[in-house]
């Protein structure tokens, strides 16, 4: 069955291997991304191979900007019925060295950003009685990370938050998971190997048991799984896509 699906985070890496997948699986996607011209670029790639799917640019810290965006997906394609939060950023500060704004930029963005994004849609999902939200969080939400103890408050945040938006609405019908990712190969982390903040994957891959890093395939299929149907009584859980490197 076709659904109306939101991606956040759209434009490039995990995101966009995301869309895609939710496309491939007939689902009408509207691509969100802070970088526009990425998020058209991502949308016409998933039309031009049979798919549905729109750009609805924005920060996802901004609320008003949030409200634009889904919006415009409603006047597209209608109600939202899935929801993917993807978008974050990343980095490594010592964490004496880490500022007020640089710690509170990481929460408007990875939680804040999650936050306002869920709470647009439930409306929706509540008057449909159906709704699958998935957030991306990280295995530096569980564990914490060296050099990140912004981003792992941020994504830990994230966890937390989804086990409670399903407790509230599982009765609704919603489902609320998070995929918790230890090391994907995307741009992203090819521009932190390059900066010289995380080693070459060869090193990577010795704290996976699987033997090797995770792609943006790997995150997809699950997310796919856990926006479908079949998934209905599967809610509130952490569930790793990891090669076996958090348990």
């Amino acid at each position: 069955m076709s659904r109306v699906a939101a991606v956040t985070g759209a434009g490039s890496g995990m995101g966009q291997t995301i869309a895609a997948k939710l496309a491939e699986d007939g689902h009408r996607v509207a691509v969100i991304d802070v970088d526009a011209e990425a998020a058209e670029k991502a949308a016409a790639q998933i039309t031009a191979q049979g798919g549905q799917a729109i750009a609805a640019p924005c920060d996802v810290s901004d609320e008003q900007a949030v409200n634009v965006a889904f919006d415009s997906v409603r006047e597209a394609f209608g109600p939202l019925e899935i929801l993917i939060t993807s978008a974050a950023i990343s980095g490594f500060t010592r964490f004496d060295k880490i500022s007020l704004d640089e710690f509170n930029r990481y929460l408007a963005v990875n939680l804040t950003g999650t936050f306002l994004c869920i709470r647009n849609v439930l409306s929706d999902m509540v008057a449909g009685q159906w709704g699958r939200i998935v957030t991306i969080s990280s295995a530096a939400g569980q564990k914490g990370a060296p050099g990140q103890g912004h981003y792992s408050a941020s994504k830990g945040g994230v966890i937390a938050m989804t086990k409670s938006v399903a407790l509230d609405y599982a009765s609704k019908g919603i489902t609320a998971n998070t995929v918790p990712p230890f090391v994907i190969d995307t741009p992203m982390l090819r521009e932190q190997q390059k900066a010289g903040k995380l080693p070459p994957a060869e090193y990577l891959t010795k704290a996976i048991p699987a033997g090797r890093l995770g792609s943006g395939d790997d995150i997809a299929a699950m997310c796919a799984f856990l926006c479908s149907d079949a998934a209905g009584y599967v809610t509130g859980q952490v569930i790793g896509v990891n090669g076996g490197a958090v348990i």
